[in-house]
């Protein structure tokens, strides 16, 4: 009888890892990847909306109400952002939820939307796995980073932005993604750039960047430039056909006093604590972009660049102005490093690191965006800030009335209205038309000019608020002590005092009352 031993048997291959083991460990690592922005998106969730969104979706409600846009309505934005936040109000009044609700909804089905788009553009790419799951894996993270200016235009565009450079990036390798998705993707972007005549600048980049890598014959064959110019050119016929007050009256009333509001020179807007650390951190990582070879790294780049020109033209550095920078550097960044990582790796390993790397990636950017953000933490200070204060006395004064607001304030004014559903009756948001026309004291030492003394501009808000009062007096009037004017000498600039100048005015304001006083403003009530 013949033996075996077993000493001398090859040895036995070890065997191969538990399928549903990988793909519980590749879905803990995708959780990880999305825990950072949990806290964005319950912020999101949570008051306050931002105060410039809410002032545009009350305006927007208004316009759907009755009101017309740009003779009862009258704001510096362009008609297409008031034309998206009709679907939010529209929503608000027809389903069990308000509009602040209906309008966060939809700016999260929006980023779903971009999300599936960069899903299924990505692979057309051919990036290395770490890299398509890495540019994946910190999405969540970038389209939510915006903190309080969720909503924002800047926002909206930063949005819409993402799947057109992942686009753009497969344009230049000469390959094209299947027309239905190509046309979406071009039309969604092309909305974007249009909030703003400023965003212009980042198609502008990115569509030069393709044009050279293409060369002129077949960049001019190439469907995306010619639909975006497409919807460019239509949205610019609409203004004189549709809008035509709004070029007619609005912009000149912008040239001559809301450019005037901002005190900063090109050399004081590049030095802000926003502007100047974000211009730093796109010098680097453009230059790591440019020499680094990454597919979609250089469009996002050149974009990054396109948001902060943008930023830069309107001379303020607010926040939200930057924003769409910070968020396309923070996706640019994990795009290099996941590259880099995955060049040092051996493509197998590269591989399993994938979803880790993406992780590690989405928890880094979640750091980034939160500091120096604004959020959580309005969310957290909500319910004793001034905001907040505001709104919970207006929700037992003034709940579901109309009134009219005389105030040189966007915030905390929005979005106390649209918490309490109460509806201003001021033409403008604000009174920056006022704001703007007293931006230096009278010439002759009045601190009130008189009717024959006042410009046009001063003379129509002056009139109409008056009139507007009279026609349809408001439940109650809520009048800012702070006027957001200039003292001139030893006199501040008192609201009431200057519209009561006007008969219509003073007599309707003999019928109101001081109910409270509160937060820097002051209530009155009709008396019945």
């Amino acid at each position: 009888m013949m033996t075996i031993r077993m000493d001398i048997l090859p040895a036995r291959p070890a065997p191969p890892p538990v399928p549903r083991l990988e793909q519980a460990r590749e879905t803990l690592h995708w959780m990880l990847a999305l825990l950072p922005a949990l806290p964005f998106l319950i912020s999101a969730l949570l008051p306050p909306l931002n105060h410039d969104v809410a002032a545009v979706l009350n305006f927007s409600g208004r316009w759907l109400d009755g009101e017309r846009l740009y003779t009862d309505l009258i704001d510096v934005n362009p008609p297409l952002i008031f034309i998206i936040n009709l679907l939010p109000a529209a929503m608000g009044n027809l389903l069990p939820i308000n509009p602040v609700q209906a309008l966060v909804l939809c700016v999260l089905g929006l980023m779903a939307g971009s999300f599936w788009l960069c899903w299924r553009l990505l692979p057309l790419l051919a990036l290395p796995p770490i890299m398509r799951v890495g540019a994946l894996g910190v999405l969540p993270i970038t389209m939510l980073g915006a903190g309080y200016d969720f909503g924002q235009r800047e926002h909206l565009m930063a949005i819409t932005t993402l799947p057109y450079l992942v686009l753009a990036a497969l344009r230049a390798e000469g390959r094209r993604a299947p027309p239905g998705l190509t046309l979406g993707v071009a039309l969604l972007a092309a909305a974007g750039f249009a909030l703003k005549p400023h965003f212009l600048a980042v198609p502008g980049l990115v569509e030069l960047w393709v044009f050279f890598c293409l060369g002129p014959r077949r960049a001019f064959r190439d469907p995306v430039p010619w639909t975006m110019g497409g919807f460019f050119a239509l949205y610019l016929l609409s203004l004189p056909l549709v809008f035509p007050l709004y070029l007619n009256q609005v912009v000149p009333l912008v040239l001559g006093n809301y450019l005037s509001l901002t005190g900063l020179g090109w050399w004081q807007v590049l030095t802000t604590e926003r502007m100047m650390p974000i211009g730093v951190l796109l010098l680097v990582l453009g230059a790591l972009a440019s020499r680094g070879g990454t597919a979609p790294g250089r469009p996002v780049a050149l974009a990054a660049l396109g948001c902060f020109i943008a930023a830069f033209v309107q001379s303020r550095a607010w926040s939200y102005h930057i924003m769409p920078s910070k968020l396309l550097l923070g996706w640019l960044a994990a795009l290099l490093l996941t590259h880099w990582a995955g060049r040092l790796m051996a493509p197998a390993r590269a591989e399993r690191a994938a979803a880790p790397a993406a992780a590690i990636a989405a928890f880094a950017i979640g750091l980034f965006h939160l500091m120096g953000s604004e959020a959580p933490y309005r969310q957290i200070t909500w319910s004793w800030s001034r905001g907040g204060l505001l709104t919970e006395q207006l929700r037992r004064e003034a709940y579901g009335e109309r009134l009219l607001v005389l105030s040189p304030d966007v915030a905390p004014i929005y979005p106390a209205l649209n918490y309490i559903r109460a509806q201003s009756t001021l033409r403008t948001m604000n009174l920056w038309l006022l704001q703007g026309v007293y931006h230096q004291c009278p010439t002759n030492g009045a601190r009130y000019r008189e009717p024959w003394d006042m410009s046009r501009t001063e003379f129509f808000v002056y009139r109409t608020v008056a009139e507007d009062f009279a026609r349809a007096p408001p439940t109650a009037i809520l009048v800012s002590d702070n006027a957001g004017i200039t003292w001139c000498g030893n006199t501040h600039f008192d609201l009431i005092t200057y519209f009561s100048r006007h008969p219509l005015f003073a007599e309707g304001f003999s019928h109101y009352r001081l109910a409270a006083a509160f937060e820097g403003y002051r209530l009155y009530r009709r008396e019945d």
